[in-house]
């Protein structure tokens, strides 16, 4: 009887055919921002930089993007990213590309990055999800939630 209680919670705790479960990556990662020269067709008052940044732990990969932001950078501001992540996600090599956008009001931050769907290749061809970031002690921390549904 106790076998039979065993596999029914078994089976109940399987999703169910064709379901995803989102899976979790955590780590740290170290940004590189290089401030871009002005163009022509440049807006004032708004910034481009290129970011470069190595992460390490459940994604082991390299990004690479074009960042445009706004504000004092200090206590207020905003920034809109798209990057190119590059490596392995858990073990599955391939690329996906990451949108970020972000306000800063008197400190506060609220921000929002996602991976840009269609845009996984490779191993990490249907993937989805969102990240979150934070630094501590002056450690950029990263928090990847994703789903992947191979195509």
């Amino acid at each position: 009887m106790r076998n039979i209680a065993f596999a029914a919670l078994f089976i109940l705790a399987m999703p169910a055919s064709g379901e995803t479960i989102m899976q979790h990556a955590s780590g740290t990662f170290a940004p590189t921002i290089v401030p871009q020269a002005a163009a022509n067709g440049d807006v004032p008052g708004v910034a481009r930089m290129m970011v470069t940044k190595v992460f390490t732990g459940g994604l082991a990969a390299s990004g690479e993007g074009v960042m445009l932001a706004s504000g004092s950078g200090v206590d207020s501001g905003a920034y809109v990213l798209i990057e190119r992540v590059t490596g392995t996600l858990d073990g599955r090599a391939g690329s996906f590309a990451m949108m970020h956008n972000a306000v800063m009001e008197h400190g506060k931050p609220d921000q929002h990055i996602v991976v840009v769907p269609g845009s996984g290749s490779g191993a990490l061809a249907g993937i989805a999800g969102s990240m979150t970031m934070r630094i501590e002690g002056g450690t950029h921390y990263y928090e990847l939630a994703y789903t992947l549904v191979p195509h």
